[in-house]
């Protein structure tokens, strides 16, 4: 009797080699019981002896799936009598009773078998196992090398969407930067006294400016970065008091121009009396922007996008966005804010898919919540909260 726990390879090597008469696999998962179902149908084998002559091979499923999938095995644990044929298969958790039951007849071909071998001039073919198994280890390789493949392909055609779409999304940044330095670097040409005519806070104002959007651009490329590499934005938030009202029309101010373009309609509802909240300026920001930017990407012209600010309770204060464009089928709503994701009506549109994953990250990492409301052709309504500052 000879019992085995080796590896995947050495294992084969074994079957393929043994002269036991009995051989046999025994199939087992990474459950507590394993070990016991093992222990169990080696002690009732070893009672056999020394009427015959049987090899015990243990294979752990998530080793050798080639093997199960090989023997079409639907549980486990599973005993698989592959020699002497007609193959046998037993599966449960009572394969010891199954196991004296079926002994007899087990026997019975044994016996057969060795006056089979007799009889015949030729040696047992010991191969065919082996082939099979060969074959079905190359089979599940291959699959998991067309999976790798598939996975490579998505991540090239990512990471192009994302460098074709990098300026588009750099934009807005980039030319408020330009702008402001601009603004300041006009004064040195000519005379230089003309830069006394500059007061010294409007000069703070513009270099901090200029200096607070090229930290946004090292914050998208850093975020980008990551995302090549599969990883999620390592968020370094740097909450204060902020007034959410005075940076909700900070950022309506920057998206005019767009506006203009598409003769789209904005409302506001923002309440003077706000309360202050606890929150990283340029993340919050960057989330306003962003549904802004899909609001009036999916808002036809003259279309009608409203931004609104509710106190909901005292702790939370709630930031709508809202547009009356194409809006979202309510079984793809739960979709959207996953990494990547996007609708295919938008496979051809601006963008990485990676936009709404981000909000929910940066609102997640403010203890808030995102969510929508939408309907097909009703257009739709992102809705995000962030704590009241205390």
């Amino acid at each position: 009797m000879r019992s085995s726990s080796e590896p995947p390879l050495e294992q084969l090597e074994s079957v393929v080699q043994s002269d036991a008469l009995l051989q046999l696999l025994l199939f087992v998962d990474k459950r507590a019981t394993a070990k016991e179902q093992i222990q169990k149908i080696s002690q009732y084998l070893e009672t056999l002896e020394p009427q015959c002559d049987f090899e015990l091979h243990v294979v752990e499923v998530a080793e050798q799936p080639y093997l199960v999938e090989h023997y079409k095995l639907v549980a486990t644990p599973a005993l698989v009598k592959i020699r002497p044929e007609p193959r046998h298969i037993l599966a449960g958790s009572n394969l010891v009773s199954q196991l004296e039951e079926c002994w007899p007849y087990w026997q019975h071909s044994l016996s057969t078998h060795d006056l089979l071998e007799d009889q015949q001039s030729t040696p047992t073919d010991k191969t065919s196992f082996a082939d099979a198994a060969q074959l079905m280890q190359l089979a599940d390789e291959m699959f998991r090398l067309r999976q790798n493949n598939e996975a490579l392909q998505d991540q090239l055609k990512f990471k192009d969407r994302m460098i074709a779409m990098l300026a588009h999304d750099l934009r807005n940044p980039l030319t408020a930067a330009a702008i402001a330095l601009e603004t300041l670097t006009s004064q040195w040409e000519g005379d230089h006294a003309t830069l006394q005519t500059f007061p010294p806070e409007l000069i703070q104002r513009l270099t901090k400016h200029a200096q607070e959007q090229t930290q946004i651009i090292e914050r998208m490329i850093r975020n980008l970065l990551e995302a090549f590499q599969g990883k999620d934005p390592d968020f370094n938030i740097h909450p204060k008091r902020l007034d959410l009202g005075s940076l909700c029309q900070e950022s309506l101010l920057r998206v005019q121009n767009t506006l203009k373009a598409k003769s789209q309609v904005l409302k506001s509802d923002i309440p003077p009396d706000l309360p202050y909240i606890h929150a990283d300026v340029d993340q919050v920001q960057q989330v306003i922007l962003n549904l802004l930017d899909n609001a009036m990407k999916y808002t036809p012209e003259e279309g009608i996008i409203q931004l609104s600010v509710l106190h909901r309770t005292t702790q939370k204060v709630q930031v709508s966005i809202c547009d009356n464009g194409l809006g979202i089928p309510l079984e793809k709503q739960q979709y959207i804010f996953d990494n990547q994701y996007r609708l295919a009506r938008d496979q051809d549109q601006a963008g990485y898919g990676m936009g709404l994953a981000l909000c929910k990250r940066i609102i997640g990492s403010h203890y808030g919540e995102i969510w929508v409301d939408s309907a097909p052709n009703q257009g739709s309504c992102f809705h995000f909260t962030l704590p009241v500052y205390r």
